[in-house]
Formats: structure tokens, sequence, C-alpha cells
């Protein structure tokens, strides 16, 4: 099984990746975190992007607020599935200029987006991705969405006996 890549470009997104992070490491993938720059740091992009499948990637995970270039960018160097998390930054407007950024792409250059800060999803289908390769995998994937089923229905079952005086 290979590993996850998640970049962002910069530190202030960390709160929001750490998200992506926490998920992988309850599944049991592999990830490397690093800051990238789409704009400060180009030719460290381009270099991180091309050399990702020989590095042992399988999937990256790319954050990042207001224009929001980094996942595209990585997109247009990598063969590897590539998945974008708007992140609502300081210069963002509201966010919605990061998810369009990302939602956005040309054709021949897909990025997965998932909702705005949401890099556990990211986290997520990241592992989905990885686990059509992997069966053990898969199965720690079925095993966290029984949880999550489990969660619900404990959840339904308060509110369904919760009584008013």
């Amino acid at each position: 099984m290979g590993k996850v890549g998640i970049i962002m470009g910069s530190t202030s997104d960390l709160p929001v990746m750490e998200e992506a992070m926490v998920v992988l490491k309850e599944l049991g993938v592999d990830y490397e975190a690093t800051v990238v720059s789409a704009h400060r740091t180009p030719d460290r992009l381009s270099e991180y992007a091309k050399r990702a499948v020989e590095d042992g990637f399988s999937v990256i995970i790319a954050g990042a607020g207001g224009a929001a270039h980094l996942p595209g960018m990585a997109a247009s160097y990598t063969p590897l599935p590539v998945i974008g998390v708007p992140i609502k930054s300081r210069n963002s407007i509201d966010g919605w200029d990061s998810v369009l950024s990302i939602l956005q792409m040309p054709s021949g250059v897909p990025v997965a987006t998932v909702a705005l800060d949401g890099a556990r999803n990211a986290g997520i289908l990241a592992a989905q991705i990885m686990a059509t390769a992997d069966a053990d995998l898969r199965n720690r994937i079925v095993t966290f969405k029984l949880a999550l089923k489990s969660k619900v229905e404990a959840a339904c079952s308060t509110v369904e006996n919760h009584k008013t005086r």
C-alpha cells in the first residue's frame, strides 16, 4: 500500500488539514504532510507533484484558501488522483473563492473537491481510493462506516426517548 501526500499552502491551513491526518491515522493509512505554496514556491510544487509516484504516494490531498491554485496545479503535474480541500482563510471571500477555484477545473485536469474545510472527508476519500486495491484497508473502512452508523442510531435513540416536562 502506498501513502497519502498532504500538502497545504501555508501553516495557517494546518488546523483544517490536521483532520485528514487524524482520520488517515484512524484508518491505518500512512501519510506525509508538508507546506507547498503554488504561488510562493512554484518550483517546490512542481518537483513535489512530479516526484509523487516515485516517492510512493497513491493520492494527494491539497488544501488551500483564497485563490486556491495548489490542488489544480498539483493535478497538472501528476498522474495521481488529487483531492482538493477549499479552506476558508483570512484572505478568502467567505470561502467561495477557494471552493470555485478548486471545483471549476478545466477538462483533462480533474480535482476531486470536498466541502469547505472538509479535510476529514478528503482523508476518508483518499483511503477509499486506496482501498480499491487493498482488501485489508477496505475492511477497516467498512468497520469505520459501521461505527458511524452506530453513532447515528444511538443519537436517534437518545432523541426519540427524550421526554418533555
